[in-house]
């Protein structure tokens, strides 16, 4: 095997984010539930037999020369050993800044990819202990299923949400993560909730959401702070709220999402703005591309 083409990396919402509290090393305890979307990046990957990993982007863009997919790639190298080296073509259609997961999805396929291209047979959690290294989110996409999320974002419990479709709209503006978590403003002390209390059955091992409970009691706790930093947050729920639909921002970037119950006709976006419609996915596309 020499290459492997248009390999996707889907983005991830955040259906709900609670900070329930804040560790003495500065990390937020949080809950929420990360679902996959079916709006990917892709990637495409060239084996090098001289061990040298490059990168070229294939969209406009300014991503750094060590961006999450050189940087996933290196560390499998020198997790392994391998002398092989790769190629990487990154097509990228998902926002910056957006809490969507979008690089920590690139560099999750990146992992699982050149797993393949260079033979190495790594198991799932031995990807997932390289991908922690490069972020909290990276252990989610190579875990391959829709998650309750807790602790730091570390603690991941599959679980089963219905098949639905949603709305996303990006403001042209970003806001920075760590000022979001930083801020004096930021609620950290929300109430812990259980699996059960946003389940459609009463199993934790199988659990199976009710969409509907999310929406209606869930929240983002980083939105009043997203919103004062920038304003385009606060548009895009009014826009939203324009078309009959209740909106939030997902994660810590400045996307908001809704859930669509049925066709709707969006007009109104402005011009700079990313809006996209998108179905969830049960499973994520690579996730036959190791074992357990």
């Amino acid at each position: 095997m020499r290459r492997l083409l248009d390999v996707p990396a889907p983005a991830k919402l955040n259906l709900f984010l609670h900070i329930t509290g804040r560790r003495a090393d500065g990390y937020h305890l949080l809950q929420s539930v990360f679902m996959l979307i079916d709006w990917c990046d892709h990637l495409h990957f060239e084996l090098r037999s001289d061990g040298t990993i490059g990168r070229e982007d294939l969209t406009p863009g300014h991503l750094p020369a060590e961006d999450l997919t050189v940087r996933a790639a290196r560390a499998l190298q020198q997790a392994t050993g391998c002398p092989l080296g790769v190629h990487i073509g990154l097509e990228k259609r998902l926002p910056a800044e957006a809490g969507m997961g979008g690089g920590s999805s690139d560099a999750a396929t990146t992992l699982l990819a050149l797993n393949r291209l260079w033979g190495l047979g790594l198991k799932r959690s031995q990807l997932a202990a390289i991908g922690l290294q490069l972020g909290a989110d990276v252990p989610f996409f190579i875990g391959g299923r829709n998650a309750w999320v807790e602790g730091v974002g570390e603690q991941l419990t599959p679980v089963s949400l219905p098949v639905a479709r949603f709305v996303v709209a990006k403001p042209a503006g970003g806001a920075s993560t760590q000022r979001i978590f930083g801020s004096p403003e930021l609620k950290r002390d929300t109430k812990t909730a259980t699996i059960q209390g946003f389940a459609a059955n009463d199993s934790r091992e199988d659990a199976v959401l009710d969409l509907q409970k999310i929406l209606d009691l869930g929240h983002n706790d980083l939105q009043p702070v997203a919103q004062a930093l920038c304003p385009g947050v606060g548009l895009c729920i009014q826009w939203l709220q324009g078309q009959g639909l209740q909106g939030r921002m997902t994660g810590s970037g400045t996307a908001v999402f809704a859930h669509l119950p049925q066709t709707t006709s969006l007009t109104g976006a402005p011009g700079d703005w990313t809006v996209r419609e998108c179905s969830n996915m049960d499973v994520h596309p690579l996730l036959d591309w190791c074992t357990d």
